[in-house]
């Protein structure tokens, strides 16, 4: 799924794809931002990215899609 985070202050967002569940994804963004903590996020490619969640703008989480195979008439 794709995510889309924006952080104050930044005109380009970040963008990401991730094998990790939507709802459970919710629930970690949510407790990190009560907390203001420091919000992990690991890509498909293995790369990670930090972002403290006191500069948040916003966080965009995509639809879960399955990737088709083949052609389709």
């Amino acid at each position: 799924m794709e995510i889309k985070i924006g952080v104050k202050q930044t005109q380009r967002e970040i963008t990401l794809e991730t094998d990790e569940d939507a709802k459970a994804l919710a629930a970690r963004i949510e407790e990190k931002i009560q907390s203001e903590g420091l919000l992990t996020f690991t890509d498909t490619k293995g790369r990670q990215i930090f972002v403290p969640a006191g500069s948040l703008g916003y966080v965009e989480i995509g639809a879960e899609t399955a990737r088709r195979v083949g052609f389709s008439a």
